[in-house]
This record gives C-alpha cells, sequence and structure tokens, in this order.
C-alpha cells in the first residue's frame, strides 16, 4: 500500500466542493493519478477518521495556456469525491467554527 501523504494530496475548495459538503456528506479531494478507489478509500479513513460510504473519480484534462507567444499545458490531475456515512462528518483543514480571533 501506498503512504497516505502519497495517495491523498489535496482538498478541494470551490464552490462547487463547497455546495456539496453543505448540502449533502460529499468531500472533494485532489488525488495521485495511480491511486485507486480501494487505496483512496482506505487513505480517507485512516487519515481523516471518519467512515466512507462510497468514492467517485475522474480525470480532470489539463488546460492549454499560453504564455506569450509560447504555448504550454497543465498537467492532468485525478478528482476523487467521497461520500461519507450517516452520522460521519470532516473538516479537512482542521478548523473549529466559532468567533473569530481579534473579533466583536
Amino acid at each position: 500500500m501506498k503512504l497516505l501523504s502519497e495517495v491523498l494530496k489535496r482538498p478541494l475548495v470551490t464552490e462547487k466542493a463547497t455546495t456539496l459538503k453543505t448540502n449533502g456528506r460529499k468531500i472533494a479531494l485532489e488525488v495521485a493519478m495511480a491511486a485507486n478507489k480501494n487505496e483512496i478509500k482506505a487513505a480517507a479513513e485512516k487519515f481523516f477518521g471518519v467512515l466512507v460510504d462510497s468514492v467517485n473519480t475522474s480525470i480532470c484534462r489539463g488546460k492549454t495556456k499560453r504564455v506569450g507567444k509560447t504555448m504550454g499545458r497543465r498537467s492532468n490531475w485525478k478528482k476523487a469525491v467521497l461520500t461519507l456515512k450517516e452520522g460521519s462528518d470532516m473538516d479537512a483543514f482542521g478548523v473549529v467554527a466559532g468567533p473569530v480571533a481579534g473579533g466583536q
């Protein structure tokens, strides 16, 4: 089995991912291209301490970008959307909701 840091790269913080989290029990992560669903599920359960119900993956194709007169291409990457079981909740950043420091 691969290391957890090799399978899970980073949480995705987008408008769509935030909507999935608030409306359902879904978390979006960027994962390694070579990782399969079983490895992603095991890594998330061990690293975040949650129970994962299902894993959906998709490969996001890199965009072609232009810098000056040269054309370049961003790398492809893999996205995983984890559906958590009832009663499981996860905060990928470890942020505790509460009053803002220095605020009123």
